[in-house]
Parts: structure tokens; C-alpha cells; sequence
């Protein structure tokens, strides 16, 4: 796979498909015609509504002059990234029976993505968070992670009190 598509592992090819129409100024349905395929279909991967299959990968890659294998291989990291979202067995989470349910009360706890919202769960937790909360967060992320979230915050509240004293 080229280097320059290492940073679009885990999304969909469609999204990096459009990049390259636009970037090349190609428009959607003459390209799909001239790999032979359906407009509809190209919009459907495009939009990410649609896997990719090798057979129109291989064309496309062709046609836009990637090297062989790229988008399949953005369509299975694409593919692993979905299993790791939906399935318990790979997803890392905490154990949310310590927090209670007011802690979360604006959203579904077992939709967290606890990776990618970490800031916002552990700022939260530890503005709302009763001790055993705090404690199975720091289990969970550790320290280290905590403690820049936890600086940024304590600066958030310096930077407003000094704004509202000079009013």
C-alpha cells in the first residue's frame, strides 16, 4: 500500500476514492463509466453505503494509477475497524456497572466509543464522578492519560475566573 494512504487506515475506501475524483477534477459518472461500471454503484461506495469488491477495486486502481491492492486493503482495515466497534469480545471498555446511570444520563453508556471520547469521559467523571467512578477511570486509562486532560481542565477554569475578575 502507497505511504500516502497509511494515514486512511480504518476508513472507508469510498472516502478516499472521492479524494482522488476531486483531486484529479473527475467527475463521478463518466469515471464509473469508464471503468465499466454503474454510476449508482461508485456513488454507493463513495458515499460509503457500499463495500468495495476486488473486481472494482483492481479497475479503479487502475484507472487512477494506485498501486495494486490499496483499496482492498482500506476496505479490510475499513471492515476490522467496524467489527472492533460492534463487537464486546474486542471492544476495551471499563466496567460501566461501577458508574451510575445519572453519571451518563445524555447518552447510552454502552455506545461510548471510550477511546475516542476519552477526554470527554474523564472530564466528565472527575467534574461528576463519585470516588469509585474516579478510581475504575484511572484503572482504565491510567495516570498518564488522565493527568494532561486533568491540567487542560484546571487551565480551562483558570483562563475563564480570570475573565470574569477583569469584568
Amino acid at each position: 500500500m502507497e505511504k500516502s494512504f497509511e494515514k486512511y487506515k480504518g476508513i472507508h475506501p469510498g472516502a478516499v476514492i472521492k479524494r482522488e475524483l476531486e483531486k484529479r477534477k473527475l467527475a463521478q459518472r463518466p469515471f464509473a463509466q469508464s471503468v465499466d461500471e454503474y454510476p449508482q454503484t461508485l456513488n454507493a461506495i463513495i458515499q460509503g453505503k457500499r463495500n468495495l469488491n476486488t473486481s472494482t477495486a483492481l479497475k479503479i486502481e487502475n484507472a487512477l494509477h494506485l498501486e495494486e491492492g490499496t483499496l482492498m486493503i482500506l476496505q479490510v482495515y475499513f471492515d476490522i475497524e467496524k467489527v472492533k466497534e460492534t463487537s464486546d469480545s474486542f471492544n476495551n471498555h471499563p466496567n460501566v456497572t461501577i458508574f451510575r446511570t445519572s453519571l451518563f444520563w445524555d447518552t447510552d453508556i454502552h455506545k461510548i466509543k471510550w477511546e475516542k471520547q476519552y477526554g470527554a469521559v474523564i472530564q466528565r467523571v472527575f467534574e461528576r464522578g463519585n470516588i469509585s467512578e474516579k478510581k475504575e477511570t484511572v484503572r482504565f486509562y491510567g495516570s498518564s492519560r488522565i493527568r494532561p486532560v486533568l491540567k487542560k481542565m484546571k487551565e480551562g477554569k483558570k483562563s475563564r475566573s480570570s475573565k470574569i475578575k477583569k469584568r
